[in-house]
């Protein structure tokens, strides 16, 4: 049971990239906020930052994600995950968590030594960070 559990615990791993590289960040350095909230206020901008990564494009990861949505292209993913976020009745964006830019150059600088930035399908610099973040502020 251990070996199955670790085995689960390292696929749960692979490849959760920006997205959570940023929500474990920020939820170290504001312990207010909750995980799974930040993951959903992140996934917007992130969707568009990987958007353009080579192995995206080339897998059509978007455009599948879409028509598993029922949605017209890849490039309405990240809308309608921000609506149904919404339609959840979670919120949508960092300042109604009474997150602030203040926050951001550590949040940067945590998100990328964290283990799950070296799995983005994108590289992520630092400014690339800063724009997700402010991407994410309102919603």
């Amino acid at each position: 049971m251990m070996a199955a559990s670790m085995h689960g615990a390292m696929a749960f791993q692979k490849g959760l990239g920006c997205v959570h590289s940023l929500s474990h960040s920020l939820g170290g350095v504001d312990p207010r906020t909750h995980h799974g909230t930040l993951n959903a206020i992140f996934l917007p901008a992130v969707i568009r930052f990987n958007a353009g990564a080579e192995s995206v494009q080339k897998e059509d990861r978007l455009a599948r994600m879409a028509q598993a949505m029922g949605l017209a292209s890849g490039a309405d993913v990240a809308d309608a995950v921000r609506a149904m976020t919404a339609r959840l009745g979670l919120p949508t964006g960092l300042r109604q968590l009474g997150v602030t830019e203040a926050l951001f150059d550590r949040v940067i600088h945590h998100a990328q030594l964290d283990h799950c930035h070296p799995t983005n399908p994108r590289t992520a610099s630092p400014q690339d960070y800063r724009r997700m973040l402010m991407a994410s502020m309102d919603g």
